[in-house]
């Protein structure tokens, strides 16, 4: 695990998405794991910039998100395909039939979630996976207590993931309960990862999963054993970390990061 502390929300997304830009310009095929939302918003907006006036293209690559809510259709105003292609697909020149989440409206979710995790086996599994991090430590939607090797799966969703995605739904009694996460097993096969995290309300989490034991009742602590995941927050983010000036000379020093300096 890499961490890497930029000074705000805004230099945080914006390497984030060269980040992503790079991997795509290098691997036109690139299988690329999505995640929602208020923090990725930022990210999407600037690779849509980068498309429009950059000529970065998708149209080769493939993309599945992590989760979708059960039991609410695809155009519903809370649902994760409403929220991509508001926020990327209807802006970038990616086919479609190229871009997998997993159907919250199947009639067999057991099915669906086996289902789903054949297709990312048959394209040969994600190359990039984008995260971001909810209060409890979850990435997906796993939540407290997901097994290290889970796959993708319903999961029921905790009362402080509820509460922290009422406003999209209009209050806490209209929020799903229920949702098709990726498994923590999943997110680890993945070729890398970047994990994303900006302001001062995720601080005390992105310490307890950076440098905290590894447990399975913060799903996030997982990518500890990731062999190739990187961490980026801002200042407000990284305010808990204990080894901010380590990470900062890293970031200053190592030749890889040259070109994002």
């Amino acid at each position: 695990m890499e961490v890497v502390i930029r000074e705000n929300p805004r230099q945080a997304a914006d390497l984030t998405a060269r980040l992503v830009a790079r991997e795509l310009r290098s691997n036109p095929h690139l299988v690329l794991g999505l995640a929602t939302g208020r923090t990725m918003e930022a990210v999407y907006s600037i690779l849509v910039r980068m498309h429009q006036e950059e000529g970065l293209d998708f149209s080769q690559a493939t993309t599945f998100n992590l989760d979708e809510y059960v039991g609410i259709p695809p155009d519903h105003p809370g649902s994760y395909r409403r929220y991509m292609e508001e926020h990327l697909f209807n802006h970038v020149n990616l086919e479609p039939r190229r871009t997998y989440l997993p159907r919250g409206m199947a009639t067999d979710i057991e099915t669906e979630c086996r289902q789903y995790e054949a297709m990312i086996r048959n394209h040969g599994g994600i190359d990039l996976q984008i995260l971001g991090i909810g209060r409890s430590g979850h990435v997906g939607f796993n939540e407290p207590l997901s097994a290290m090797r889970s796959r993708t799966r319903e999961k029921a969703l905790t009362p402080e993931t509820i509460e922290q995605n009422a406003s999209v739904f209009g209050g806490k009694a209209k929020v799903p309960r229920w949702a098709i996460t990726m498994g923590v097993g999943t997110i680890l096969d993945t070729r890398e990862c970047i994990l994303l995290a900006t302001g001062e309300e995720k601080a005390d989490i992105i310490a307890k999963a950076v440098e905290g034991p590894i447990t399975s009742m913060i799903s996030a602590t997982a990518l500890q054993l990731h062999p190739h995941c990187i961490v980026i927050v801002d200042d407000a983010a990284a305010a808990r970390l204990q080894h901010t000036d380590y990470y900062r000379w890293i970031f200053e020093n190592e030749r890889h990061w040259a070109e994002f300096r």
